[in-house]
């Protein structure tokens, strides 16, 4: 990977750009501004959901760049209250509604449980993903996945459904690399996406990130999205400024040596969102809000 318009190839022979834009609170000021700036700065993948509340505003700013929605690559996901195969359908109507597109080129089931108390998620996983193969079928989508979930998650679809599922979301990060689940997906040829991939900077301060920033003569968030495109996971960077817009593509002037990604792998953890699908939201220690 040279940039970020270079692409992998999904397991269905589907290409997708290796650095995504992440739309998660992008439009808090209610308009399409932040997102206009990423289109601007180059980005032409960008990653929203039903729960962000930004799919309005990323059509709108895909309309208002004036290029071809055909060079944009955009996922979506449906939310942990629209699971369900009748629910994900209607979910799915009111995306492509607020994006005002007749396709997306990924659509997400969001989190594998509602709760982590929901004794019944494995049928209604199934049920969900059932509606996203008949998108697929269809062509209303190029690409279905899953995001959060974990390998025991898949493993209950993969024992049920008709197509593998091509990508998993997951918080991916020095300090909370989850190594398991992205070995699970690497051997099932599922490609690993990176939400929150700069822990939102809660190891910045760590004295391996101290030395190797200075080492390689990069931001600790360069470093961090570095990590992942040199694992092979796809980040999803945000930011709100054109100039760390730019600063997060420029990923591919430097590569970290196999000894220095040993030891960004196996760093004690740091940087945890909180969020786990089998486990109650963990909030000591870490901002109270809701991510995802």
């Amino acid at each position: 990977m040279k940039s970020i318009h270079d692409c992998y190839t999904l397991n269905n022979g589907v290409q997708i750009p290796c650095v995504a834009f992440g739309t998660y609170k992008a439009a808090a000021d209610e308009s399409t501004k932040v997102i206009r700036l990423a289109i601007e700065a180059g980005y032409r993948y960008f990653d929203t959901a039903s729960f962000y509340g930004t799919e309005k505003y990323l059509g709108e700013a895909i309309r208002e760049s004036g290029i071809p929605r055909s060079e944009f690559f955009i996922t979506s996901k449906v939310w942990k209250t629209e699971m369900g195969y009748e629910e994900t359908k209607e979910a799915f109507a009111r995306t492509l509604d607020n994006l005002g597109t007749d396709y997306l080129d990924q659509y997400l089931i969001h989190w594998p449980l509602p709760t982590p108390d929901y004794a019944e998620w494995k049928q209604l996983d199934v049920d969900t993903w059932k509606a996203l193969e008949e998108f697929y079928k269809a062509g209303k989508v190029r690409s279905i996945g899953l995001s959060n979930f974990l390998p025991h998650h898949i493993e209950n679809l993969l024992e049920h459904c008709e197509i593998a599922p091509m990508v998993d979301q997951l918080e991916y990060h020095p300090g909370y690399a989850q190594e398991a689940a992205v070995q699970y997906c690497k051997e099932h040829d599922i490609l690993v996406q990176a939400w929150s991939p700069i822990g939102r900077g809660r190891m910045f301060g760590d004295p391996l990130f101290l030395e190797l920033t200075e080492k390689y003569q990069v931001s600790p968030a360069k470093l961090c999205l570095r990590f992942a495109v040199q694992n092979g996971v796809i980040p999803l960077p945000k930011s709100s400024t054109a100039e760390r817009m730019k600063e997060n593509q420029d990923l591919f002037s430097f590569e970290i040596s196999k000894e220095d990604m040993y030891r960004l792998r196996t760093m004690p953890q740091s940087g945890w969102s909180g969020e786990h699908p089998d486990r109650a939201r963990v909030y000591e220690g870490i901002e109270k809000e809701i991510r995802n």
